[in-house]
């Protein structure tokens, strides 16, 4: 876990956890070059672990990717990873296997996770690395699925859930900071199913995944 971020959350009040009964979920926010998840080039990857106590402050992960051909200069605005930072990154093998130790077996959270999938899918094969074949759920279609209407409405974007549910992200587009915004969204979604009955990573990937089938994803 990076040093600031873990400051961060210390100052926040979020103490480590053990993992509970429910296991170990990895909340993963990958940054890319641009919005193409199968041309533009990985740049880093954001995790934070969650069980059934919390978010795990002391189990998270972040990495800068090396990229000798750093995007242009509105892509950089926007994600803050400079060229100077992308050439000084981990080189994409030992990056993906340190994500990948990391990470395990667990289970995977994302806010639009096909992206993250497959951005993650091919740095993996370009690094002559085998994908992990683990489960992912999607937070975009289980807020949809979850909220009351007018947020339903409302909600489309990582930002207008996180408004919407009054979680405060002070950092976006840095993969860490939006790993735990994700997290903090997952939270508040795992509450409110669990008061519809729904208790269970595989009974939010069916909630999910029904919104999807109904056309509704956000």
């Amino acid at each position: 876990m990076s040093g600031g971020l873990a400051s961060v959350l210390r100052w926040l009040g979020l103490g480590a956890r053990r993992p509970g009964p429910m296991g170990r979920w990895i909340v993963v926010d990958t940054e890319t070059a641009g919005l193409d998840p199968h041309r533009d080039p990985l740049l880093a990857i954001g995790g934070v672990a969650v069980d059934d106590s919390g978010i795990r402050v002391d189990d998270s992960f972040e990495i800068v990717v090396r990229n000798d051909a750093a995007g242009d200069a509105s892509n950089i605005a926007v994600h803050g990873i400079g060229r100077a930072a992308q050439a000084a990154g981990t080189p994409p093998p030992v990056a993906l296997a340190a994500f990948r130790d990391w990470a395990a077996d667990a289970p995977r959270v994302a806010f639009h996770a096909d992206f993250d999938r497959a951005v993650l899918r091919k740095a993996f094969a370009l690094a002559g690395l085998p994908a992990q074949d683990v489960r992912w759920l999607d937070l975009a279609p289980l807020a949809a699925a979850l909220a009351a209407g007018a947020d339903a409405k409302r909600g489309r974007s990582l930002d207008d859930w996180l408004t919407a549910l009054g979680i405060e992200c002070t950092l976006r587009h840095n993969a860490a900071a939006d790993a735990f915004a994700s997290a903090e969204l997952l939270l508040r979604l795992r509450a409110m199913a669990a008061r519809q009955g729904r208790v269970g990573f595989d009974a939010l990937v069916r909630t999910a995944r029904q919104k999807k089938w109904l056309g509704g994803q956000a």
